[in-house]
């Protein structure tokens, strides 16, 4: 079912790294948020570092799946609910990173990926065959890298059920908070079924949590380190404002601690190979950009005038993204004369709100309430401006697909906003957006308004937009990172092929 191969040495001596990294969501498998975005790129870019790297998931009733993933012989047996399962992996070879897939239909062949009462449940069993799967590989695995609430069970495991098991020699784990706001709680009497010690229900070195257990803090309390997705998001969670009541204990493991910025995959966001979009362009030849914005407005049903600022959102529709900001300056923004156009779904009352916008201001004004990764495309190339006023924002990707794309961001400096935006300035020519920083919607009208006032002045505007495409936010740089901190957890090099 599987091989293992021998250590592979690089040329400066150092050895390569055998990672595994588990998710619950993985582009271009399954995607609800920007999680999906990391796991699928992250593993690539440490590939082409040399590493080798296999992705983890659970296998959804999802198309892409079904059509390219095939079933590996044998099974896994993953001990479970005071018995044993029998679990079949599927693989998908035809990316750059193998992803692996565990089955269990009765668990993820559901409607959607999460929100089910038994998400406790459904997300401990693919934990626990995380682990059976890497024991299965028969190799030494260096880094299992953790992300989210829904493998925060793993190192839960590894420092119980498997102590002392020869399979994890030198292996460490890393877990990553892509957001804090989710813990991930669940029924303390559920450990037990689980297959984790009852004693793990305390406050103290356990996963006892406000009278509840938590998955998020059984990753925070038993990983080796813990990393999140911007270096500002990582000082901020340590305080009680964004914390969501783990900022003591984070605190606590501040020296294991640490914030690297995601990076952006260019393969997929890149204005002049982007296949989604009417015209490419570059910064050598913005001339497909005016294009795209017209595109932009028939898909839209917006008129096509190209003149008005286009200002373009996307993003769950939810209190954390600054939706009450924006539906509070709604009116005055439309009355300079901009256009806006929003993708996403989420919270019933701004969905209303914002359908209830459109119909008012159907001749400035576009909504599409869902998701279409086409129309994603198509608003960060024709959009002349993108909003992302969150309250809070662990990283944000989609500022920084934005700034390639010639796409102003307008920002809250909030987590990775902050570390990627800076304050344009006109007399200096520094700077590719704007970000205002009282959570206010008063201060983002005003952020909106300079936007405006540098947008009248196109010679000026025009050199914004190039120091944001100019940008690098590749993923190597954020790849290279992250080995520095695998090697610092121990991690030796014991890479093997598949």
């Amino acid at each position: 079912m599987f091989h293992s191969g021998e250590t592979q040495i690089r040329d400066n001596g150092s050895a390569l790294l055998n990672i595994l990294l588990a998710a619950s969501e993985v582009v271009p498998y399954a995607k609800t948020g920007g999680l999906a975005d990391v796991a699928g790129a992250l593993p690539k870019a440490l590939s082409r570092l040399g590493h080798t790297v296999r992705v983890v998931m659970p296998r959804y009733k999802v198309e892409k799946i079904e059509s390219t993933a095939e079933r590996m012989q044998g099974n896994l047996r993953v001990p479970f609910n005071f018995g044993e399962r029998r679990t079949a992996v599927y693989v998908d070879r035809s990316g750059e990173v193998p992803a692996y897939f565990i089955d269990a239909p009765e668990y993820f062949s559901r409607a959607k990926l999460y929100g089910e009462s038994d998400d406790p449940e459904r997300f401990a069993f693919f934990s626990r065959s995380v682990l059976e799967f890497a024991k299965a590989l028969k190799e030494n695995i260096d880094i299992i890298h953790l992300n989210d609430w829904m493998t925060g069970l793993v190192p839960a495991y590894l420092k119980t059920a498997y102590i002392g098991d020869p399979a994890f020699d030198g292996t460490r784990t890393l877990f990553t908070i892509h957001n804090i706001a989710f813990p991930g709680f669940f029924r303390p009497d559920e450990l037990a079924r689980f297959g984790l010690p009852e004693w793990l229900n305390r406050a103290e070195g356990g996963v006892e949590f406000y009278g509840l257990a938590s998955s998020l803090k059984a990753g925070l309390v038993f990983s080796d380190a813990i990393s999140t997705v911007s270096p500002r998001y990582a000082a901020e969670i340590q305080t009680p404002e964004f914390g969501e009541r783990f900022d003591g204990l984070l605190r606590a493991r501040r020296d294991h601690l640490f914030g690297i910025l995601n990076g952006v995959d260019y393969d997929e966001w890149n204005p002049e190979t982007d296949k989604h979009i009417l015209e490419t362009f570059s910064e050598r030849d913005l001339t497909g950009k005016a294009e795209c914005k017209r595109d932009l407005l028939r898909a839209f049903g917006l008129p096509e005038e190209t003149s008005r600022p286009l200002i373009g959102c996307i993003s769950r529709l939810s209190n954390q993204k600054g939706f009450d900001l924006i539906l509070a300056i709604a009116d005055q923004m439309l009355e300079r004369g901009v256009n806006f156009v929003l993708l996403g779904s989420g919270e019933e009352a701004y969905e209303r709100a914002f359908q209830n916008l459109r119909d008012a201001k159907r001749s400035q004004v576009g909504v599409y309430l869902g998701f279409s990764n086409e129309l994603a495309h198509k608003i960060e190339a024709g959009a002349d401006m993108f909003l992302m006023p969150s309250r809070f924002e662990p990283c944000g990707l989609n500022q920084m697909y934005s700034l390639k794309y010639g796409t102003v961001p307008i920002v809250r400096a909030a987590g990775g906003l902050d570390d990627t935006i800076e304050n344009f300035e006109r007399t200096t020519g520094q700077g590719n957006g704007f970000k205002f920083y009282e959570y206010d919607s008063g201060r983002l009208l005003e952020k909106i308004d300079e936007a405006l006032s540098i947008y009248s002045e196109p010679n000026t505007w025009r050199k914004l937009l190039l120091n944001g495409m100019r940008a690098d936010y590749s993923w190597e740089a954020s790849a290279r990172h992250y080995v520095d901190l695998y090697k610092k957890l121990g991690a030796v090099g014991a890479s093997a092929t598949v």
